[in-house]
């Protein structure tokens, strides 16, 4: 089942590395650093507008501080040109309502046309729950937010670019419940995952994921299979992604497993690739067999799978960098030919992993090039 030879051998590849000279690597098409009172930009989603541009909104905190408690608002940047260029100046799209803070952001074109805006609204280190907000018009004015969350109370992570919405039409949001009732904050997410079929307006909430592990798991994605199931895949320890299945659109869920994908206690990103039966991933391919980046965040590789996740292809990595921190990944597909991934790339050694966001652009040449 597992193909850790295979993740070991390309493992050594160095970033953009290509056989033909017509295929173009990655390239950075923006940099949202550090600035004064702008101690960190993170953790952001893309959504392609009708009129020809992408809106990208992400976490931007203000203060001194880049705690993931630390004060934060939801800001917007445009690209005009499929994302080669960017606007300069941040929008405001959601204030901080917060006690805490609102970040984490996922942005859905919905079926019915709206786009819906999900993000976590952080008041306590024992209260943090997902909110969604409907834009009809574009992104130029958004509704009140409706909780996702209303059965439970506590501590809910819902990741960046993280919600789906099926072919039936049910939206789905994978969670993690770090404690419930005032308790301490718990390493070990309880998971579930709330739908709606009624385009957000009312939410219920799934069984809790079967899990009888000693293993710490996270911020779970979801993607869709093509016979009606939905696989979550879950950050883990124990050097893998844990996976888990629903057959009935995310009500229930199977005991987890472990994947195929070697992985330091990070999150990883599977979507499906347009026009095609694919799925891409992207994660760190990192099994801590390398003792200079045991349990770090690089590097940041692609794969592809033809099979739904049996087996993986055309690894490559985008950056190498030891040092280098990347996580928080969202992927978006501009066109049939270009690709944006967004992602925190800053520093380990100088503490700033989640306060740089990087976004690169990628052609799909690149992505299948062997």
């Amino acid at each position: 089942m597992f193909l850790v030879s295979v993740f070991l051998t390309v493992f050594a590849c160095s970033s953009g590395t290509k056989k033909g000279s017509d295929i173009e690597g990655p390239e950075t098409v923006l940099k949202l650093s550090p600035s004064e009172n702008n101690p960190r930009n993170s953790e952001g989603d893309f959504v392609n507008l009708k009129d020809g541009r992408i809106l990208y909104i992400y976490s931007r905190f203000s203060g001194d501080s880049s705690s993931d408690h630390a004060p934060a608002h939801l800001a917007a940047r445009y690209s005009s040109d499929g994302g080669k260029t960017w606007t300069r100046e941040d929008e405001t799209v959601v204030p901080n309502e917060g006690g805490r803070n609102v970040m984490s952001v996922s942005l859905l074109r919905l079926q019915n046309g709206d786009i819906a805006l999900f993000y976590g609204r952080k008041n306590s280190l024992t209260d943090c729950t997902p909110q969604m907000r409907i834009s009809k018009d574009e992104g130029k004015t958004w509704s009140e937010p409706i909780s996702v969350i209303t059965d439970k109370s506590g501590y809910f992570v819902l990741n960046n670019d993280r919600v789906i919405q099926l072919e039936s039409g049910r939206i789905l949001v994978p969670v993690a419940l770090h404690n419930n009732n005032g308790d301490d904050f718990q390493e070990k997410g309880e998971l579930f995952c709330y739908y709606s079929d009624d385009n957000g307006k009312t939410w219920a909430s799934s069984a809790k994921v079967p899990d009888t592990t000693d293993l710490i798991t996270q911020e779970p994605g979801l993607i869709e299979l093509n016979d009606g199931r939905v696989m979550m895949f879950i950050r883990a320890t124990g050097g893998f992604q844990q996976l888990s299945y629903s057959s009935d659109k995310g009500e229930t869920w199977s005991h987890i497993e472990a994947s195929n994908i070697p992985s330091p206690l990070s999150p990883a990103s599977i979507e499906k690739i347009p026009g095609t039966g694919d799925w891409l991933l992207v994660w760190n391919n990192n099994d801590g067999s390398n003792p200079e980046i045991k349990g770090k965040r690089t590097p940041l590789t692609t794969a592809i799978s033809k099979d739904e996740g049996k087996t993986w292809d055309y690894i490559k990595n985008i950056h190498i960098d030891p040092d280098g921190w990347y996580c928080y990944i969202a992927i978006h597909f501009v066109d049939q030919d270009n690709l944006l991934l967004s992602y925190c790339a800053g520093s380990r050694s100088q503490g700033t992993g989640l306060s740089v966001t990087d976004i690169s652009k990628l052609s799909r040449n690149w992505i299948y090039n062997q």
